[in-house]
């Protein structure tokens, strides 16, 4: 298993990390689903964190997002530790990130505008018409500014995780967290979403953190991409997708990105 996942070849070792985990260990009563776990991000990069079912993306993401308390172990964002942050401190650190959940978690009682102004009312201290306008911007942003007064219930589910993308770029965040994002969409929409994600990365250099299984959305938009095993609970590899699908000398690694499928080069 492996505890650290920058390797001292790896490119991505060379920069500051705007995140950070340290020796991370999760678990819900007795039951351990990760140990030991220790990886770095640098400012810019688009990592993807996969593996099959059960092995703690979901409860790594849920820990790197402030939701669960470590059992052990240390979480940097933007040089300020969260897992020791309370109070103001740590709100202030919860503002610094956006997220994006699996079903999008839009609120259908408001419009979609509305739902990106939210984080805006609770956060910023901009009055209304200012909230609207950076709102409607960053709805721009995603492709949907037309869309800003439609309820969420008419959208599409590649719009809707726009919308969610929308709302959680609102408070200008350097990171922002994915779960799941292809999932449900077709692939073409699929594939609009991913070209989404990486002109976001590009031109506002943000850091994404995505949790995905999606084979296509790995080989198109990570730079590196970091695989967790639930009987390692932990991980056991990391590393550009291409190379972990080449090259990677354990058969679990490869056999996930294979899947006797036909994989982009």
């Amino acid at each position: 298993m492996m505890d650290s996942a920058p390797l001292p070849d790896d490119p991505a070792a060379a920069a500051d990390p705007l995140v950070r985990v340290e020796n991370l260990t999760c678990a819900y009563g007795r039951n351990v689903v990760l140990r030991n776990v220790s990886f770095e991000v640098p400012r810019g990069e688009v990592l993807t964190i996969l593996g099959g079912s059960g092995c703690g993306k979901s409860t790594l993401l849920k820990h790197m997002i402030g939701l669960e308390q470590p059992a052990k172990g240390r979480i940097w964002l933007g040089g300020q530790e969260l897992t020791a942050a309370t109070g103001s401190a740590r709100r202030r650190i919860l503002a610094s990130f956006g997220v994006a959940y699996q079903a999008g978690a839009l609120f259908g009682s408001m419009s979609v505008l509305e739902n990106v102004m939210l984080p805006l009312a609770e956060h910023s201290e901009l009055d209304p018409p200012a909230r609207e306008l950076v709102a409607r911007l960053k709805l721009r942003e995603v492709g949907l500014e037309q869309y800003a007064d439609y309820a969420t219930a008419e959208l599409s589910g590649g719009m809707q995780k726009r919308a969610a993308i929308a709302r959680a770029l609102a408070l200008d965040p350097a990171i922002l967290f994915l779960d799941e994002p292809s999932a449900g969409l077709d692939p073409v929409t699929s594939a609009e979403l991913d070209a989404l994600i990486l002109r976001l990365s590009r031109a506002l250099s943000l850091t994404f953190i995505v949790v995905t299984h999606e084979l296509a959305s790995i080989f198109t938009i990570a730079d590196r991409a970091l695989m967790l095993d639930k009987q390692e609970k932990g991980i056991i590899a990391v590393g550009r997708p291409q190379d972990l699908r080449d090259h990677h000398p354990d058969p679990r690694v490869t056999r996930f990105f294979r899947r006797g499928e036909e994989t982009p080069v």
